[in-house]
């Protein structure tokens, strides 16, 4: 999450960079992350054809999903519309794991911590109402798209038997998938120095070892929990952008962080029964 919140701060200071050129880039750098990871032994990270086929469905698919919904859409609707899918992941767990199932805690908290997450983002707009879905755009479409990708994407792989090293053949070829895209329909793009600093950071970070860590966390938590937790990415996101922006700390901040927080302590509580969770996977 902590990888992840850096995203807007840094999509930011790239903004004047092509979007399919800026993800090819930094998927290929996040691709390198499993280099050493492999330890010398290097066809480790190389995934079966299936396997890229569900990774490219969702790094690759998540990306150009939203790329599009923020071409088409308001970007502020577009990434409320986007935050959805870690309620998605609360709610669609027991379709990928029969042994789970969704309680009545896990969808209010899911639900708190999405409106936390909207206020988070639409909030900003001090002294105006938040424009909400005030008209619809195919962009919206779009966001919804993305959000059920990653979260179908995130189940998937978390019941799949494959190496998380293997997320590096992943980033690796859905890169080269934008890059492909890049030179098909964006203009040429001369980077700087800055530029490039930028993007290896971007690489590593958000769009490198975020995914590394995320694999490993679903493979070893309960998604639902994982879930209800990940609405702390927009509330961190908001909060790096107030420190290193001129966007003021308003109220906002603070009622969001109130109930992301909340939210997240409730649904990850253990049941106070003290009987064990059957439906741990």
């Amino acid at each position: 999450m902590l990888f992840r919140s850096t995203l807007a701060t840094l999509g930011l200071s790239l903004a004047h960079l092509p979007p399919f050129l800026l993800t090819g880039l930094s998927l290929l750098v996040g691709s390198l992350i499993a280099i050493p990871l492999a330890r010398g032994n290097l066809r480790a990270i190389v995934a079966p054809t299936k396997l890229l086929a569900v990774g490219i469905y969702g790094l690759f698919g998540y990306h150009f999903l939203l790329f599009m919904a923020f071409r088409t859409a308001p970007a502020l609707e577009a990434n409320l519309l986007n935050y959805l899918w870690p309620l998605a992941i609360v709610l669609l767990a027991p379709l990928f794991n029969a042994k789970l199932r969704v309680e009545g805690r896990h969808l209010i908290a899911a639900m708190i911590g999405f409106l936390g997450a909207a206020i988070a983002i639409v909030g900003r707009q001090a002294g105006a109402q938040a424009p909400i879905l005030e008209s619809w755009h195919l962009g919206y479409l779009y966001a919804i798209a993305a959000a059920l990708v990653w979260a179908s994407f995130s189940l998937w792989t978390s019941q799949l038997s494959f190496r998380t090293i293997q997320i590096g053949s992943f980033s690796a070829l859905s890169g080269l998938l934008s890059l492909a895209l890049h030179f098909l329909i964006e203009e040429p793009t001369q980077l700087g120095a800055s530029d490039a600093g930028l993007i290896l950071i971007l690489g590593f970070g958000p769009l490198g070892a975020a995914f590394y860590c995320w694999d490993a966390a679903l493979k070893s938590g309960d998604p639902r929990r994982i879930g209800i937790l990940s609405f702390l990415t927009p509330l961190l996101s908001t909060l790096l952008l107030v420190s290193t922006t001129d966007v003021p700390m308003g109220p906002h901040i603070m009622l969001a962080a109130f109930m992301i927080l909340g939210s997240a302590l409730w649904g990850t509580k253990s049941p106070e029964s003290g009987a064990e969770e059957t439906d741990k996977p």
